[in-house]
């Protein structure tokens, strides 16, 4: 139960929640930068290509000795998050392409993602909790 694909998805989308913070961090600390070019951290379009299986990697099926048994697949390995280069932001007279509104605005819904990860997370602990306990007498 602790190596569950939920688990492992839930721990590296809290990760990368950690991560686009301290992006989004950076491009307003150089907001007034010189030739600065902003950044953004990309993983949600990865991980929906690996679930969707369209990433390239091939699912392995897991070897059933009666067809009664529970069909399930093993999950390749899951992406990692990536920094990129913000492309077609408008730029300012110094050469930054720095938007502080924008990044004002990601950095709050950044910050409801994380909150809502953390609050999954701690449910899916007091579930396997309530298991280990007897079922919540």
């Amino acid at each position: 139960m602790l190596e569950s694909v939920h688990l492992q998805v839930l721990e590296r989308s809290l990760d990368t929640a950690m991560l686009r913070q301290r992006t989004i961090a950076n491009n307003i600390a150089n907001v007034d930068t010189p030739q600065f070019k902003s950044k953004r951290v990309v993983f949600e379009e990865l991980l929906q290509q690996e679930l969707a299986g369209t990433a390239g990697l091939q699912k392995l099926e897991a070897y059933r000795t009666n067809e009664r048994h529970i069909p399930f697949n093993r999950m390749g390995t899951l992406p990692m998050p990536q920094i990129l280069s913000n492309v077609g932001n408008m730029m300012q007279h110094n050469g930054n392409d720095v938007d502080l509104e924008f990044e004002m605005n990601e950095l709050a819904k950044n910050q409801i993602w994380y909150n809502g990860l953390t609050q999954l997370t701690a449910g899916y602990f007091q579930k396997l909790r309530s298991v280990l306990e007897g079922g919540g007498r």
